[in-house]
């Protein structure tokens, strides 16, 4: 009988992979100097939405999609990241 151990995956119920998708919509009050840099935009836009709603900020549509996926689909380094977390937690 061959073992097959690319198949084979540890099971820790304390991590795993997901695809996560969210979708946002909202109003947001803002000076004019807004960020052009795509990271620096979304940085701050995430920040001003995790506050929650107030008189600056007004949601209006949020979606979020979240599913566990085999290991295999993970990049390498996420895959190496994976390791050295349960190493780690091996060690506790």
């Amino acid at each position: 009988m061959k073992s097959d151990s690319f198949n084979h995956q540890p099971v820790d119920p304390e991590l795993a992979v997901y695809d996560c998708e969210i979708h946002l919509k909202f109003r947001l009050i803002e000076d004019r100097n807004v960020p052009r840099d795509r990271d620096q935009l979304l940085e701050m836009l995430l920040d001003a939405f995790s506050y929650g709603a107030d008189e600056y900020l007004e949601p209006l549509k949020t979606h979020a999609e979240i599913q566990e996926v085999s290991e295999i689909e993970a990049s390498p380094e996420m895959r190496r990241q994976l390791i050295r977390l349960r190493n780690l937690h091996d060690l506790a």
